[in-house]
């Protein structure tokens, strides 16, 4: 399990739909530029897409890691959220049933990046971390399974992206990486069950590409 004294790294996660009608332009505007763009803010490290594959309102999902959670309200990156690319205003425009969320990662078991992410959202309330570093500690040593990660939402970061869209709660992520999908499933749905989650609650993803260190 990764132990540091330095802040927790930040994580924007940003969960959505896309009108099918333009999913091909969507599709190239992340890969072409949206993706360069972003790593290319001084703190950040690597972006990451994923897509899901259970059918879902919400079919792609794009992970965006960084120093940690002051890059997010650094000049740099207020510059490149304030002064969106007209590609970029269109396909957010397009966009559907988007959750964006920003935190950090106050738990992280494991190393490396798994194919394939499962993963489920924790209800805001309070939680035990010692409890909770224990579980993911546990899943990681499960065969497959490489990396278990806690993103804890800040709330003030985490600006909606498209109109009309409700603010983030104070809720948490759970996601398990893993070599093979149907045990990152397993794995998310055996700890959501102990979490009191549904297990139908837990969503699957394959890596599409990445970039970054």
């Amino acid at each position: 399990m990764t132990e540091s004294r330095r802040p927790p790294q930040g994580r924007l996660c940003i969960w959505t739909g896309i009108d099918p009608a333009h999913e091909l332009d969507f599709n190239r505007w992340y890969d072409r530029e949206h993706m360069q763009e972003r790593v290319a803010i001084p703190g950040f490290r690597s972006a990451r897409r994923l897509a899901a594959l259970d059918p879902g309102p919400r079919p792609y999902l794009a992970l965006y890691d960084t120093d940690d959670l002051s890059v997010f309200g650094s000049d740099a990156y207020r510059r490149a959220f304030s002064n969106q690319t007209e590609w970029s205003l269109r396909n957010f425009a397009r966009m559907r049933d988007t959750q964006r969320r920003v935190g950090a990662l106050t738990i992280e078991a494991g190393e490396g990046e798994g194919g394939a992410l499962a993963m489920f959202v924790l209800p805001p309330g309070p939680r035990d971390p010692a409890a909770l570093r224990a579980l993911l500690g546990r899943a990681v040593e499960a065969d497959h399974v490489v990396r278990a990660t806690l993103l804890e939402t800040d709330v003030a970061l985490s600006t909606p992206l498209t109109a009309g869209a409700p603010p983030a709660p104070a809720d948490a992520l759970v996601k398990v990486e893993a070599t093979r999908p149907e045990v990152a499933r397993a794995q998310a749905a055996s700890l959501a069950g102990t979490l009191g989650v549904p297990a139908d609650a837990v969503h699957v993803f394959t890596t599409l590409w990445r970039l970054g260190a």
